[in-house]
């Protein structure tokens, strides 16, 4: 079956953050919405019909989730990413970002250091601070258009004592999709200094050839079993809004620790929904993901040649992996706090400012390509044409 990304759907009036609360954030509602990282296509029809058929029963009560849900994860994980995991290893939560505070509430206590490589993930900031944790930086460097670690500082960081690190893998938002030189440096530094591991993967599956992802867990047994690793269907497949994902974690006494957060806070029930599209999408999306891994990389191709090409002080930072696009605007005549501020007022062109992601990220904007590139190219031309005038 062949899909149509190029389809076009109104998602005006459906509850939708990406297009609803445009006034709400960026202060006008005639912008075109490039920032939260939800796709404009239609999930994939296996998703759709396993949904609509379960709601035809009129009944939504408590639900559980059975064996083959785990299952279903477990087989994605072997088919799509070469690693083999216990089912015992995996643990339901709602959302990945709910995984990670939970994990920091479980492994660490106040005060204790958490570590993240900025530019990053902003809830990863707030996930620290709110859980009264002591955020380190160890920044990442951006070189020859590629970010790269700072393994003197990431160990000196480690040294002092950090207790925690978080992973972005593939990163966000700079697109890194992490060799297995990378990951292993980091992930025996972490061991050599008893420092528990986070890696978000819930950018995973959507990887531009040659790259190639790799899960971190799946470097050693004894990484694996300082690592929790997150992975949901929820980007991949269009289905953020069905809040669930799973943790996979190796360590029976890791395990138990998140489990028992999980119970005090009450939050493992998820939801019926949630469930039934989780194993839909891992059971029988492949053959969409593979279309749609296609089609984002034409888009990409598209954004590269255009961006670097025609519209003069913007260069792209080219994504290994994602359906994100981090721009570098720091070439254009306008000091960078007022860069954000420029795309929506005057290319109307709402994206992800950059400082959101870390001092080092101003500067930048984080643009979502997951859109029909008939969107794309209105975007493209409407910052193109307000560059111009500058």
């Amino acid at each position: 079956m062949t899909y149509n990304f190029d389809e076009f759907i109104n998602r005006e009036g459906t509850l939708s953050v990406k297009h609803g609360l445009k006034e709400k954030l960026f202060g006008r509602d005639d912008i075109i919405p490039m920032w939260v990282a939800d796709m404009d296509f239609k999930s994939p029809d296996c998703v759709s019909e396993a949904l609509q058929e379960r709601a035809k029963h009129q009944i939504y009560g408590y639900s559980y989730r059975p064996d083959s849900f785990y299952q279903a994860a477990k087989d994605w994980l072997k088919r799509r990413h070469r690693w083999e995991i216990d089912t015992k290893w995996l643990s339901f939560t709602p959302g990945i970002v709910p995984g990670v505070n939970l994990t920091i509430l479980a492994l660490t206590q106040p005060g204790d250091k958490v570590m993240i490589q900025p530019p990053v993930y902003f809830p990863f900031f707030e996930g620290i601070k709110k859980n009264n944790r002591t955020l380190v930086e160890n920044r990442l460097k951006l070189e020859n258009g590629r970010y790269q670690i700072d393994f003197e500082d990431f160990e000196n960081q480690l040294k002092n004592g950090v207790k925690l690190f978080i992973l972005s893998n593939p990163h966000n938002p700079g697109g890194n999709v992490w060799t297995e030189e990378e990951l292993r440096k980091m992930g025996e530094l972490c061991l050599k200094y008893n420092a528990m591991i986070i890696s978000d993967e819930i950018h995973a599956d959507i990887v531009f050839p040659p790259n190639v992802f790799r899960p971190l867990a799946s470097l050693s047994e004894e990484i694996a079993e300082q690592t929790v690793t997150f992975i949901s269907p929820s980007k991949t497949f269009n289905i953020a809004g069905l809040a669930s994902a799973v943790s996979v974690i190796p360590d029976k006494v890791t395990r138990e620790a998140f489990n028992n957060m999980l119970d005090r806070l009450h939050i493992a029930n998820g939801n019926l929904f949630g469930t039934v599209a989780f194993e839909a999408a891992y059971r029988y999306g492949d053959e969409w993901l593979d279309q749609l891994i296609n089609y984002l990389g034409e888009n990409l191709k598209f954004i590269t040649e255009k961006v670097d090409n025609e519209i003069e002080g913007i260069h792209v930072i080219q994504p290994e992996g994602t359906y994100l696009a981090w721009l570098d605007c720091r070439e254009l005549p306008l000091d960078n706090s007022k860069i954000h501020q420029f795309m929506i007022d005057e290319a109307k062109v709402g994206m992800n400012d950059g400082a959101s992601f870390g001092e080092n990220g101003k500067g930048f904007q984080r643009l979502n390509f997951g859109c029909p590139k008939s969107v794309l190219e209105k975007a493209l031309s409407q910052i193109e044409t307000a560059v111009g005038k500058l």
